[in-house]
Parts: C-alpha cells; structure tokens; sequence
C-alpha cells in the first residue's frame, strides 16, 4: 500500500503517543480514520490535530476498552455505520499499557488488566476488523509488539512477565498471520511493529488505567509498596517523605516521556515507511536494532546480569539504555 489517500485506517490507542501521531500523519495523507481510546478528552485532542491537516478527511472517534470483546465489537459496528462502509484497509493494533510485573508477587488483577489490554486487545480487534480488511481490495494489519517481544526484560531484577508476554504474543500472533494470509488473502498484508524507547505517555496512562489516578495521587498504601520496589532495587528511600516518592515516581513518567531517544512522532515515521515498504519487521529506533542484533548474536546471554552492563557500555546504544527504559509503546 504505497499511498493512504482515500483509504481508511482504524487505530487503537490513537488518543495519546504513537497512536496519536500515526492518526496526524495519516490524516496530512487524506487517510480516513477511526480512532479508539479509553480516555474521551484524549481522542478529541487527537480529533482536533487531524483535522488541522485541512485535507477534509472523515476522523471518527470511539471510546473503547480493547481489552473487552463488547466494547471491540460495538467499536466496529459504529465503525461501519459512521463511515458508511463494509470494508476497512488498514488495522494499527497499537493500544497497549504496562503492570503486573511479576507473575509471582503482583495483584493477578493488574497481571491480567496488562495482558488483556496488550494481547487481547491484538487478538479481538483483529478477530472483528480482518474480514473488513479481507473484504478491501487491499489490506494491511499492523500490530505494535516491542523489544519486549524478542527480549523479555528491562533488567537484572525487575521482572516484568505480563507485558513481555503479551508482546511475545503479539510478535509471534503477526508472524503466524504471514503465511494465513498468503494462503487466504493474499491480498492483505501484515507487519509487526518492535519499537525500543520511544517518548510516549505508557507510564503516565498505565497508571490511570490500573489505578485510576497518576503517581501524585498514591496513596499511602501505594507508596509503601513503591518504596519496598525501590528498596529491592538497593535505593536508599527508607527516610524519604511519602510526598518525595510520589513526587520521584510523577518525574520518572514525566523523563521517559520527555528524554526518549526517539519522538513518538519520528517512531510513527518509521511505521508508516514501513507499511509503504510491505515491510513485515518493523524495528523502530537504533535501540530497538542494536538489541535485536545483541539477542540473535548471543540468545543463551539475554538475560545474564553483565548483558545490560554490555548495552550501557560506551559506544553500545551510546550508554543509553537504563533501567526501565526499554519499556515501550
């Protein structure tokens, strides 16, 4: 699919990072949208920046959980009706949140909200919208996994099972889909998105989704739990005030939205190219390319703790890649 004019692309997650700026930069192409979120006010900010592109493109927008078939399905069936069609031709599966770290010591509550959001939102927008990208004369799903779906850390000590598992779902999910479709429709196309880290508002969002607030709001109890996590990791917080890790946590969002190496705007560059490519392996970022190539040259030492001391290293990633910041989307 070499160009979007005309064509209608349905994105989820299109209220705030990489949703967001693939729904502007689709919308500057004279691409149709319709867009879905859980948060109302942050899709119509993203209503408002595509129609600024002022190419009288149609941007519906829905508010929806992913992780829900019902609301997935009624998402569709408005879809449909508001824009007047049977058919769709592109599916960005881009709605993703982080939680539920450990398997074995985290609420199974926020494991499953995690997995739910980041695998079976994958799962059952593509069970309601492929046979709408089938019934297209061309087609083309996209579905964003991460670094975390060849490379299931952020580190020695942090676990983090829920999302890695997802995102190896939805890495090997899209993968499978190469030959289904070549075999069934040949005529629709699929790639996976691995973007490393990109300056999106994940943390910010996750947060609101788990918790119902942002890291200013904790409560007591919250900032106990924080505070033992930090201690674990050997961070000296025994003596800091409640409001001072409230207050670390709020500009810990904050940095990895803001000190990114990549934009989200650049990361949705890169998607699009990629789409345009019939690329089915999007890397995004020279983070996300370096520790592809690191895993495949040295799989057996993934997850050793001297792995990440290799990527801090100078001269590999730029000493960049820290704790947690390999967390994407």
């Amino acid at each position: 699919m070499k160009e979007f004019e005309n064509r209608l692309a349905v994105i989820t997650g299109g209220g705030s990072g990489m949703g967001r700026e693939l729904a502007v930069q689709l919308a500057q192409a004279g691409c149709h949208l319709a867009l879905c979120d859980v948060s109302q006010d942050n899709l119509e900010a993203t209503q408002a920046l595509c129609g600024k592109a002022g190419t009288g493109v149609n941007v519906t927008i829905h508010r929806c959980d992913v992780s829900s078939e019902a609301d997935v399905l009624r998402f569709r069936d408005e879809v449909l009706e508001q824009h007047d069609t049977d058919h769709v031709h592109l599916l960005f599966n881009n709605a993703g949140i982080g939680g539920g770290g450990s398997f074995l010591e985290d609420d199974r509550e926020d494991w499953e909200r995690t997995f739910g959001v980041c695998w079976y939102g994958v799962y059952y927008c593509s069970r309601a919208f492929l046979p709408l990208l089938v019934a297209a004369p061309e087609g083309h799903i996209v579905n964003t996994s991460s670094v975390n779906g060849f490379w299931a850390s952020i580190g020695p000590g942090i676990p983090h099972t829920a999302y890695c598992a997802a995102k190896f779902a939805v890495k090997g999910f899209t993968e499978a889909l190469i030959t289904d479709l070549a075999v069934n429709a040949p005529h629709v196309n699929a790639s996976v998105v691995m973007p490393g880290h990109v300056g999106t508002s994940i943390v910010e969002n996750s947060m609101r989704v788990l918790r119902g607030h942002d890291a200013m709001e904790m409560s007591a109890d919250e900032v106990a739990q924080t505070r033992e996590r930090l201690k674990a990791r050997g961070m000296p917080v025994d003596n800091l005030p409640d409001e001072h890790i409230r207050a670390a946590m709020h500009q810990q969002a904050v940095d990895f939205r803001e000190k990114a190496p990549l934009s989200a705007a650049d990361a949705a560059t890169i998607i699009l190219d990629g789409v345009r490519e019939n690329r089915w392996r999007i890397l995004v970022g020279e983070d996300a390319v370096q520790l592809d190539a690191a895993v495949r040259a040295a799989p057996e030492e993934a997850y050793a703790p001297d792995f990440v001391q290799r990527l801090q290293n100078p001269g590999f990633l730029g000493g960049s890649l820290g704790e947690g910041e390999t967390i994407s989307v």
